[in-house]
């Protein structure tokens, strides 16, 4: 990453910390926010997958002080080994690393792990937004970042359900109670195995997708704000829409193409999912 692009975030870090001397002795995060004396719990692991030194120790320290155990590598293959060993419940994935970019890595993580997936990238592109998302992430964030940014979404996503098998794997293949379903017009999904399926087939989804079209089936007819949609893939439902950014509306906007993709339909000929231009979504009629 360019040296200008981390002075931006060292300086960040600077404007956002507490001076030392109102820092109580227990230890306070980058924002402020005092930590427990404890040590991170073995059940907090985050793996950190940065070529640059200066922002992979910045994304550790990050992670620390939020209280987890961080284990961090400079390269792909060495982080997914990572991932493999120590099962984090969230790992940050740079996107552009010499020898397996960000968007190979990301995609043989989710063969092996539900971890939460955040990648940050210098990128702004829409293309690559989608193509980070289309690979597994749950979360995409550009370089420069402000830290009080990424600890919000990295909070968000643990707000959100981690449904897994025994053995770790995304629960995909047991069937739920009839009553649990919510339908419309051969397209259902179960809120409790967040099992998805249309016409009786099982589709594979995100996190973020299933929410999205959890969330659309459960407002029958009535238009989702993408505004709306956004707080409830950051786990944030009826909370205060003041810090939904572009980001997090043009974020909704590919998963939703990316819902539809994997649904089969386009939005010219809509099945399930009509878009209301300028507000959001809605099941068609």
């Amino acid at each position: 990453m360019p040296g200008e692009a981390f002075a931006r975030i060292f300086c960040d870090i600077i404007a956002e910390a507490p001076t030392p001397a109102s820092r109580p002795a227990t230890g306070v995060d980058y924002e402020g926010v005092e930590q427990e004396s404890e040590g991170p719990s073995p059940m907090r692991t985050a793996v950190v997958i940065e070529d640059e030194p200066d922002i992979r120790s910045l994304l550790s320290d990050i992670l620390e002080q939020a209280g987890f155990a961080v284990h961090a590598a400079g390269a792909g293959l060495e982080g997914i080994e990572l991932v493999r060993a120590h099962d984090p419940i969230i790992t940050t994935l740079d996107v552009s690393m010499p020898g397996m970019d960000g968007f190979e890595a990301a995609k043989r993580i989710r063969a092996i792990s539900s971890t939460y997936l955040l990648m940050l990238t210098a990128r702004s592109e829409e293309i690559d937004a989608l193509q980070g998302l289309q690979s597994g992430a749950d979360d995409y964030i550009t370089k420069p970042f402000r830290p009080r940014e990424l600890r919000a979404r990295i909070d968000a996503m643990l707000r959100r359900p981690r449904v897994l098998h025994d053995d770790g794997a995304a629960l995909t293949d047991s069937r739920p109670e009839p009553d649990g379903w919510r339908e419309h017009r051969g397209l259902r999904a179960h809120s409790d195995t967040r099992i998805a399926e249309t016409d009786g087939k099982q589709v594979e989804l995100t996190r973020s997708e299933f929410d999205i079209l959890l969330e659309l089936l459960e407002a029958g007819g009535r238009v989702v704000s993408k505004t709306q949609l956004a707080l409830v893939v950051r786990g944030e439902r009826g909370m205060s829409s003041d810090f939904v950014s572009e980001h997090d509306t043009r974020a909704i906007e590919v998963h939703v193409a990316n819902l539809r993709r994997k649904l089969g339909e386009t939005p010219s000929e809509p099945r399930w999912i009509e878009t209301i231009r300028g507000i959001g979504y809605r099941l068609t009629p």
